[in-house]
């Protein structure tokens, strides 16, 4: 064919042209070739003679004139093919949207987020249209605002559209809208890709937010990430070998993690102090301990135990599987230390409370001229538990002081946690006070601490005062943590409060924050507002906690058989059960007196579902038997179970027989009792009114002196009511 004269571009025709004018074939795809063939040489007025010929035109000719258009610096006729192609009823497929998008990038921002849209309503009904107007949003030319418009305008967004958000925001270096962005992604449920957490992390870097980045990296690791790539990878080092054990090890899989490591030999690389470091940090367990004595083993051979890295991690190791005195051996005999080596020593002593062990470390430390740093002191702080640790710990606290910690955010956090342990509220509030500003964490972890050591109105007075000095709004974890204190105090009225709180900050569908106001609701005894928070949440979010918290409200109101409702509804899920899921479902099955039924279930936990049973739920077992009358067989079960029995497992025995008439065996249980908790005013009475039952009057007497010698009074009942 000669060369056709270069014709100003204009729209080709909608109608069919006279086919062969320039005798061209009428195979669709040889004159598709032509139409790639003219754009690639930069002819395109030749591309839009082929173009004008053809009788039949499909997505791929459309796609070649508008990439040839933009291309050839024809931007505005490139975006008048591509609403003429919508015109004619072909929609670009998720595929190929993303070529067709790049190639209008060009096009003044204006056009491109005026005309298409216009071609179609909204864009919801127009398939794979996401994937397009993902790039569309693409404004690496600048015009930010505008793509913020676009982004805006639609409806239904998948992953590509916020994908091409974040990149446009950190192509302009916008990053914490970046950040943002993520935020509101994840909200949304949508599940980030690869490309999400490379764009997030590098907002992440170019803000210094190296909190944000951690969680970034949790993430990554959480939806395996670095997995998929490192299997792609032919020629494996060690440093490739070490990220992705590192990453198994933040999700604490000991076995995953484990295997890895044999693997790794396997393929021949061997292990450095890094990789040791990590696998004998992950051992740390009592269970593990076997695991990570092989791997000290081997660190010694390959001369890596004297390595500080590797010191530090045997020292952790070591003291978290309860190998105090082996670990302070260990830390006697190195022969260089620093303080990541004594902090590491004295967090092992403060993991087992034993503060005077705590002292004098930290003396020695003084001694031996080193500094103590920001972690030095709440590794110290964690051994004070008991309240004769007053003294030391208003010691450290001097230190504190003395040294200018008082204002680290994350030495502040641990001096207000001893207080809170301690029982000094005012203590505790004096140190927020001194401290100034504080972070949203270290409010979460006050709070959280007040709150487990039963301080409920305090913990409500410091949420209180988060509010009137933080200008953040409480994340998921403060949220969780005082809905937990309103559903100790039953407090219905701030119950309803801290929901609308939940409402406001976007968490009504997080399922922590949502089994926490379940859970509330159901204690402040309003069970028909917690069914309510479960039936939303559950309909986009099937997580067994939210069920386990339901089912432990419907069994806690006796409505039984809405228990057995939803633990069915569970096996239809296919949710993995936990401990707690047989405690709900077992009790419920006692006070329906199905004890086959309870049995079944209870023997169900290990061989068909692989829940070890713990003591609460072999306290469900005793409890349905005896409530049955079956109190022999539930004394065989407390006499064969794999813990030491506890009073509240005789308790349920000793009211079993109570009930059914069995004397002999419910003081067996009171005695057992007694001798475990001596103050237990309940069980004096209860046998005392079991000798008088059986007419053994004096028996009974000498009870009731028992209790009087002991000076065990009968506590009084009381009710609370919320004004």
């Amino acid at each position: 064919m000669p060369s056709p004269p270069s014709p100003t571009p204009r729209l080709p025709p909608l109608h069919h042209p006279s086919p062969r004018a320039l005798g061209v074939s009428a195979d669709t795809f040889t004159t598709n070739h032509l139409l790639i063939f003219y754009k690639r040489c930069g002819h395109l007025a030749g591309a839009l003679r082929v173009f004008d010929e053809m009788p039949h035109r499909n997505l791929i000719s459309w796609t070649a004139m508008v990439s040839g258009s933009v291309r050839n610096a024809a931007p505005d006729l490139g975006l008048q093919l591509f609403v003429s192609m919508l015109g004619n009823g072909l929609c670009p497929q998720r595929v190929r949207s993303r070529m067709r998008a790049r190639c209008l990038l060009p096009v003044s921002c204006g056009q491109c987020q005026a005309r298409p849209f216009r071609s179609r309503p909204r864009c919801q009904s127009w398939p794979g249209c996401q994937s397009l107007c993902g790039k569309l949003v693409d404004a690496r030319h600048g015009r930010t605002a505008v793509a913020e418009h676009v982004f805006a305008g639609i409806v239904f967004r998948d992953l590509a559209c916020w994908n091409a958000m974040l990149e446009a925001y950190i192509s302009n270096g916008y990053a914490c809208d970046a950040m943002r962005t993520v935020v509101q992604l994840h909200r949304c449920g949508i599940t980030p890709d690869v490309f999400t957490y490379i764009s997030a992390v590098k907002a992440s870097s170019i803000n210094s937010e190296l909190n944000f980045g951690r969680q970034l990296h949790g993430l990554g690791i959480h939806n395996r990430f670095e997995s998929t790539i490192f299997g792609k990878i032919r020629q494996k080092d060690t440093v490739s070998w070490n990220t992705v054990i590192s990453g198994l090890a933040n999700d604490e899989e000991v076995k995953a993690a484990t295997d890895c490591f044999v693997d790794m030999s396997l393929y021949g690389c061997k292990p450095n102090q890094v990789t040791l470091s990590v696998m004998l940090r992950l051992c740390g367990a009592k269970e593990n301990t076997s695991l990570g004595l092989q791997i000290f083993g081997l660190a010694y051979r390959h001369g890596y135990s004297e390595k500080l890295l590797v010191a530090n991690a045997v020292i952790n190791m070591l003291s978290r599987c309860g190998l105090l005195h082996s670990a302070y051996g260990f830390f006697s005999n190195l022969s260089v230390r620093n303080i990541m080596t004594w902090n590491e020593m004295i967090a092992g002593y403060g993991l087992h409370s034993s503060s005077e062990d705590v002292m004098k470390l930290f003396r020695s430390l003084l001694c031996f001229g080193s500094k103590p740093d920001e972690f030095t002191y709440p590794a110290v702080l964690s051994a004070f538990q008991q309240a004769h640790d007053s003294r030391n710990h208003e010691q450290i606290h001097a230190c504190i002081l003395k040294h200018g910690f008082a204002s680290c955010q994350f030495v502040s956090t641990s001096l207000i946690k001893v207080k809170a342990t301690l029982g000094s509220v005012h203590g505790s509030l004096k140190v927020i006070e001194d401290t100034g500003k504080m972070d949203l964490v270290s409010w979460g972890v006050t709070i959280s601490a007040f709150l487990k050591h039963g301080l409920n109105d305090e913990a409500l007075y410091l949420f209180t005062l988060f509010r009137d000095e933080c200008t953040q709004e409480p994340d998921e974890f403060i949220l969780a943590t005082i809905l937990n204190a309103c559903a100790n105090a039953a407090l219905i009225g701030q119950c309803r409060c801290i929901h609308s709180l939940v409402v406001r900050a976007g968490y009504s569908k997080h399922f922590c924050v949502a089994s926490a106001l379940v859970d509330a609701y159901a204690k402040c005894g309003d069970v028909t507002a917690a069914e309510s928070v479960f039936t939303d949440v559950s309909l986009v979010t099937k997580d067994t906690i939210l069920y386990n918290t339901m089912l432990t409200a419907y069994a806690n109101h006796g409505l039984i058989h809405q228990v057995l409702r939803l633990y069915r509804e569970m096996e239809e899920l296919q949710l993995a059960p936990t401990p707690a899921t047989f405690v709900a479902v077992i009790s419920a099955c006692s006070h329906l007196g199905q004890v086959e039924e309870g049995k079944l279930l209870f023997s169900s936990m290990l061989f068909a579902h692989g829940v070890h049973r713990t003591r609460a739920n072999y306290s469900c077992l005793v409890d349905l038997l005896a409530r049955k009358g079956l109190v022999s067989e539930a004394k065989d079960v407390i006499e064969a179970m794999p813990f030491q029995p506890w009073p509240a497992v005789w308790r349920s025995l000793m009211n079993g027989c109570r009930i059914h008439g069995n004397k002999e065996l419910g003081v067996l249980a009171a005695e057992q009792i007694l001798r475990m908790a001596p103050s237990s005013d309940g069980t004096y009475v209860s046998l005392s009114n079991a000798y008088a039952g059986d007419g053994e009057w004096q028996s009974a007497e000498e009870t009731r002196r028992m209790m009087a010698e002991n000076q065990v009074q009968k506590v009084q009942a009381y009710s609370s009511v919320e004004i």
